[in-house]
């Protein structure tokens, strides 16, 4: 796939990383069988320059999991001048764990979670200035906002690719005012350094 090899030579986003998720890869072999590059590139159209993010050899270790738990069968393929290559499809219960993940609603778990503990720790325990926290990853975020911006106005109208990084751009404009709030809850609760008492 042409549109996948120019993916190669670009740089991931900042701070951003993927991982290969089961029910993507089956969602994915759901429409015909495929081997494990064809699937990296349809990875890669889908996610534009986010692919750069997702290891490509976690595809195949991924692939040797859902093999093994019964979700897609493995046939090898003789090819003239190359080693034989491995065509996965899905089983039955392959497709109905697709099916299944289709139906769930469940979202992610919110990223704000571990943040919050980790500046409600920082302070408890005197480890660092909450506040200078909040700082060092809003700088991270507004890097990567930059990059986002940047990648989807580099995407032509329409595309796929485009929709996730818009996605992106909204999700680290809202953790930033997120970040604003925190900057202004840890500041009003400074105490005072010991000259000001």
């Amino acid at each position: 796939m042409p549109e996948a090899a120019g993916l190669a030579n670009r740089e991931p986003l900042r701070g951003y990383h993927l991982r290969v998720v089961q029910e993507v890869l089956l969602a994915l072999l759901a429409a015909e069988p495929a081997h494990g590059y064809q699937l990296r590139a349809r990875l890669a159209l889908a996610l534009g320059p986010l692919s750069d993010a997702l290891n490509g050899g976690q595809v195949y270790v991924t692939l040797g999991r859902l093999e093994q738990a019964g979700l897609i069968d493995c046939t090898r393929v003789g090819q003239l001048d190359r080693p034989d290559r491995k065509v996965y499809a899905l089983t039955e219960a392959g497709r109905a764990r697709v099916q299944e993940w289709l139906l769930d609603v469940s979202w992610p778990k919110p990223a704000p979670a571990e943040f919050h503990l980790k500046l409600v720790a920082a302070a408890a325990g005197a480890l660092d200035d909450p506040v200078a926290i909040v700082e060092r990853q809003r700088h991270e975020l507004l890097g990567g906002l930059r990059e986002a911006q940047r990648a989807a106005l580099a995407e032509p109208a329409g595309s796929t690719a485009g929709l996730l990084l818009e996605g992106v751009v909204l999700r680290l404009q809202a953790d930033l005012r997120w970040l604003e709030e925190c900057a202004r809850y840890w500041e009003g609760r400074r105490r005072p350094a010991p000259a000001e008492r």
